[in-house]
Formats: C-alpha cells, structure tokens, sequence
C-alpha cells in the first residue's frame, strides 16, 4: 500500500498545492510507503482566511446542531478503527496491539468526551446579577506531534469542533497518514467548509505561520518544551491564547510498602510503552535504598524480556525509534549516561540482536544513577528507564520534585492514604496510582515547562473558550 496524500484540505475540498515533496517512511523496516507536501506560507494563510471566513457562521450554530455533527464524527470515525489503526502501525512503527489499541483507541475516546462535555454544558451560568456565556475562542492553529497522532489530534479538534471554533490543523510530517484519514472522516461527517482545514509542512514555515498569524486567535501545541518556546514567542505580538502541552521527566515513586518484584516490573514496562515516546512516560524510577539492589535486577531482567521487532506480531510489544534522527539521539544520551558513571544493566548502544532495518533501540536501564546526571534530567523520549536509590519519603518527594518539568508522577504503594498524601506534595498536573493509567475525562497538562492550560473532556472543552458576563441579568 502507498499512500499519495500530497493535497491539503482547505475550505471544504482537497486542493493540490506548491511545496516540497516529502517521503513517508515506516520506521520499522525504513521502507517508503507514501508522500506528502510540505507546503507553503502562502497556503498556510489560505487556510487560516478560509478559517475565519467559516468562524462567523459556524461560532452562530446551536449546541444541538453541533451535537449532531460530532455524533456523525464519531459514528464514522468507528467504521474506520481498522484502517485507523493500520495507518497509525505503518507512519510509527508502532506494535499492533498498540496501534490497533490505546493508539486508535484514545482518539475515539476524546471524541467521545468532547461530545459528553458538550451536551453537559450549560446556555449560561448565573454570578450575581449576571450570566456568565462559554462562546467559542476563535480561529485555532492546532500543531500536532507524532508520538500518539490520534490522541493529540482528537484532543484538540474534538473540543475546538464542539466549542464552535474553526481551525487549521498541521500535523507532524513524521506521521502524517492518520491525520489525512481524519481529515477524509471530517469531511465525509459534513463538516461545513472551512470548519477544518488541514495542512502539511514543517515547523519553521506551516508552523511560525500559524503561530504568529493575526487571524489567529489561538494556538494548541503539543511537543517538545524547545519547540513550544518558539511558538509562545512567535504567538506573543498578536496577544493570542497559547495552550501548550510539552516535554516531562516523570518520576515513578516506589514507597516501602510494596511487592517490589511486581511493582518493578510493571514500572519497567511502563517507561518502554510505546518505545518511550510520551511526554508522560514514568522514565526515573525512585526505590527504597534498602530495596534498591533487588529492584535493580528485576529491572534489568524485565527489560531483558521486553519483546521487540515485528510490528505485525501480537506478541511485539516495543516497535522502533520514529526516526534516525530520534534513534542518533538515544544513543548520544546512552553514551552519555556511561560517561557520567551510569551503570548500565540492561540494554545499552545499537540495535537489539537480529535486527537489521528499522530504528529500533534496545529497552535500557540504568542504575547507579543520581538527580543531577544529564540521563536523569533531560528528556531522552526513548526506551531509558534510570533507578534512582532514596533514603526517606521526604527525600523521594525532593527527587521528583527537582526538575524543570511537571506534567506526570507515579506511586506504588499499598497504602491509598500514603499515596495520597505523597502525591498532594508532587508538582506535577497528574500523578497516577498503582499502576492506573490517563483517564480521558480527566485534565491532561502539567506545571512548570511541561506547559499551560488542559486538555481532555470539560476541560479541554472550556480550553476553547472565551467568557463573557453579560451584566444587570436576572437569573
């Protein structure tokens, strides 16, 4: 299968446009399988214009009507889960069980909760003697990253759909093909035209166009803590919204009270989920100082056992890197990690055993390791597990606490009030418990440089959203 998806969608049809022509590959065996264009500045301003064209009559519609058109999204988005699936397995390299699961999956999800948060909302709320309106921000530039497309696709039209808004999407050019399948799905849904606009290119061009663009009144951005610097400072002289969901550096507090053998190995799998690639991932794992030998050694005996390879298996669970550029940079920080004396104690340099072609890194674990290592600090995004011993709680909350980043925190413990009270002390936007995973009714988003605002559900729903009291109202 090849997939020719160089046309953009802009005002309600499919449009051949100027611009480079790039390849698309799989990861996993480096094979082409199809091509898009990275397109220009001057489609980039076609598409915002025909935004704003459509935001005058769309933001006008009733919720009713708007509830009927997500209906149908999602209704047709189901009928194409298989092929969704298949598109996300080929632009990621990732596992079918992952691609045809929680990948495909939480798009659905997110649709599902826009929708939900829409019919809950209320025509107006009642503050003293005035109503307070939820109207739609306006024109969104929604840039999306490659590591779950669905997932942060869904997130941010979904809701922008459900608000009112109209938007110009740019997904990653490393994953584009499920973007142009939901692009197909939005259009046969009868999205009106303008609603939803979808173009390629890279970030330097399509991206610092939307991002500094005076019809723009938003911009959604999810990716790395770098990149989103660049789109706050391009978004700044125009005074727009920018919602950002960046980098992490999560750490995964293990507290006394645990099974460490399967604690341990659940932390391992963890961390090697989706080959490392979340922003969320639970990538420092912080052990009792008494357990910490043990837990060394299950460690590395899981991440011995972490299958990798064929991403057509069921039984594959870590498919490859996104890229040679992402595989180049997994390996510097491995080899940095032994510079600085990391002890490495599974995994390490190249490509596992037996394989040839594809990015594929081997699932890593490092021991011996302290907060201040650069393998501690930084965000590696690949398969990198690093333990770090602790000699009280107070001193295990000062570790994960000591990073420029808080978006997630992890805690295993038998006690529900321990874990409570140690999570209340995280700075971080989300912290997961025992093992329990994103909840997509939940607020996503983190403190510090892993962003601002919320995503997912009522929240994300209200993320695109101004307010308006109108005043001297009686209720």
């Amino acid at each position: 299968m090849y997939f020719n998806y160089t046309q953009s969608y802009i005002g309600g049809s499919w449009r051949d446009v100027p611009g480079q022509i790039m390849p698309v590959t799989n990861p996993a065996s480096e094979a082409q399988i199809g091509e898009i264009t990275l397109t220009t500045k001057d489609v980039a301003n076609d598409a915002i214009l025909s935004a704003r064209h459509a935001f005058s009559s769309y933001s006008q519609t009733s919720k009713d009507e708007r509830i009927a058109l997500m209906k149908r999204v999602i209704a047709i988005y189901e009928s194409k889960i298989e092929t969704m699936g298949e598109h996300i397995r080929l632009e990621m390299g990732a596992p079918h069980f992952l691609a045809h699961g929680a990948q495909v999956g939480s798009g659905l999800a997110h649709l599902q909760q826009a929708l939900k948060a829409l019919e809950n909302a209320p025509e107006f709320e009642v503050m003293g003697n005035s109503r307070i309106y939820h109207e739609p921000v306006g024109v969104c530039a929604l840039i999306t990253p490659w590591n779950w497309p669905m997932n942060q696709i869904a997130c941010k039209v979904g809701p922008a759909l459900a608000a009112g808004c109209t938007m110009v999407l740019k997904p990653s050019e490393l994953a584009p093909l499920s973007a142009y399948l939901f692009a197909q799905i939005l259009d046969e849904a009868g999205v009106p035209p303008g609603v939803f606009n979808l173009v390629n290119g890279d970030g330097a061009t399509v991206g610092s166009t939307l991002s500094e663009h005076p019809e723009v009144d938003m911009v959604s951005f999810t990716g790395s803590t770098q990149a989103g610097v660049s789109v706050a400072i391009a978004a700044a002289p125009t005074v727009k919204r920018v919602s950002q969901e960046l980098g992490g550096k999560s750490a995964n507090i293990m507290l006394d009270d645990i099974d460490v053998n399967q604690a341990i190995k659940d932390a391992v799998v963890g961390c090697m989920h989706n080959t490392g690639q979340s922003c969320n991932a639970p990538t420092r794992l912080l052990i009792p100082a008494h357990m910490y030998d043990k837990a060394v050694a299950i460690a590395a005996d899981a991440a011995d056992a972490v299958t990798v390879g064929n991403t057509e298996s069921p039984d594959t669970f870590m498919g490859p890197l996104i890229s040679q550029a992402q595989f180049d940079k997994v390996q510097t920080y491995i080899r940095i990690a032994i510079e600085e004396g990391a002890k490495l104690v599974a995994g390490g340099m190249g490509k596992p055993a037996g394989i040839d072609n594809g990015f594929f890194a081997k699932p890593t674990v490092f021991a011996g390791v302290t907060n201040t290592m650069r393998i501690a600090r930084e965000e590696v995004f690949g398969p990198v597990l690093v333990l770090i011993p602790y000699d009280s709680e107070a001193e295990a909350i000062a570790i994960a606490n000591d990073t420029p980043y808080g978006l997630s925190g992890y805690i295993t413990s038998a006690s529900k009030d321990r874990a409570l009270s140690v999570a209340k002390q995280l700075r971080c936007g989300m912290v997961h418990v025992n093992g329990s995973w994103t909840d997509p009714a939940a607020p996503f988003g983190g403190y510090k440089q892993s962003g601002n605002g919320r995503e997912w559900g009522k929240f994300g729903l209200e993320e695109f959203q101004e307010v308006k009291s109108l005043m001297g109202f009686e209720a």
